[in-house]
């Protein structure tokens, strides 16, 4: 008896081992995928910063002179990053468009809310070194330029940029799997200048768009509101990219994603900065969304010229908009209010 009992002691050590090692190479096969996550998304993230060559604005002279550098960010005072979309379509090389687009996101680690300000693209503004000029110019100078020219408009620091052009912000769409979204009313404009390719055709309702209807929805501007609400409507749908991206499912393919849209960005935000930016928006909601100038404050100016541009009635005034904005304080809830409350009610409040 004693010796059967040993050889099923040995027996059971036996049946341990293979269990051991399986466990063992499942184990390093997850470390070593998590590793390799991490150092696919850190390379991909450092390339989104051209230089050189590869840079949109390497045959701008204004642009070969460095930027100061972006101050250390504590993760304790807000940040402010520029954010512009520009159309490509018949630039040549080496030529930077003017902006389609141009937004800038505050960060406020502190109270985690972060504010969204629209640029209205023909703005008319004093763009350093070159005079008067519409704010969609100011990129065609370089960076440096653009980031100077906002700065002094909102008079907030603009520590960051981020520039994309179309191709950029189809490829972001398609990668995150598009977007369900309300298309509030159709939305047609057809022209044979641009071609079919950027023909606008749209249906009222709420559907799934994809980086081409994307594109289309965000520059729709052709109804009697123009610009003023197209700006609004890429403010929410930048949104809806936003809360897309960040969703579990996205996060496991942010490699894929960032393989898609990394020949069409550049930015001077370094990886560490990407990564305290990240950490912080992630637990941050929005604060306020805004246009600028205001509809308060908004004036109908033209150019020496005699072309039409947007002026504003008072550079201070505008600024403390800019200001209030990201100080208001939390509306206060209703009695009223109920986890049951309707849609648009809450709507209403955002």
């Amino acid at each position: 008896m004693p010796p059967r009992k040993k050889r099923h002691a040995k027996a059971g050590k036996s049946k341990k081992k293979p269990l051991l090692w399986t466990l063992a190479i499942i184990l390093l096969l997850i470390i070593g995928g998590v590793a390799y996550y991490f150092a696919e998304v850190y390379n991909q993230l450092d390339d989104l910063q051209k230089s050189g060559e590869d840079s949109p604005f390497a045959n701008i002279p204004s642009a070969a002179v460095p930027a100061s550098e972006p101050p250390k960010w504590e993760g304790t005072e807000p940040v402010n990053i520029l954010l512009m979309g520009v159309d490509a379509r018949g630039v040549k090389k080496g030529e930077v468009p003017r902006s389609d687009t141009m937004l800038v996101a505050s960060l406020d680690p502190v109270k985690k809310k972060f504010y969204v300000f629209s640029i209205l693209r023909d703005t008319y503004v004093d763009i350093p070194e070159y005079g008067k000029e519409r704010i969609n110019t100011a990129i065609t100078h370089g960076p440096n330029t653009a980031m100077q020219t906002v700065s002094d408009l909102l008079g907030i620091p603009i520590q960051y940029y981020v520039y994309t052009d179309f191709q950029g912000f189809i490829k972001l769409v398609d990668a995150v799997g598009g977007v369900d979204y309300e298309v509030e009313k159709d939305m047609v404009y057809k022209t044979k200048a641009d071609g079919p390719e950027y023909d606008i055709d749209l249906k009222q309702g709420f559907q799934h768009l994809d980086g081409s209807q994307a594109l289309q929805y965000v520059r729709f501007r052709h109804d009697a509101t123009s610009d003023f609400t197209r700006t609004e409507r890429q403010r929410g749908f930048l949104k809806a990219v936003a809360d897309k991206v960040i969703s579990t499912t996205s996060l496991l393919k942010l490699p894929d994603i960032l393989a898609q849209v990394v020949p069409y960005v550049d930015t001077n935000l370094s990886v560490n900065d990407m990564v305290k930016l990240a950490s912080v928006g992630y637990d941050s909601s929005m604060g306020g969304s805004e246009q600028i100038p205001p509809m308060s404050l908004l004036t109908e100016d033209t150019t020496p010229g005699g072309s039409a541009v947007i002026g504003f009635k008072s550079e201070e005034a505008l600024q403390e908009f800019v200001q209030e904005t990201m100080t208001e304080p939390e509306p206060t809830p209703s009695p009223e209010a109920s986890p049951g409350s309707s849609p648009s009610a809450s709507a209403a409040t955002e």
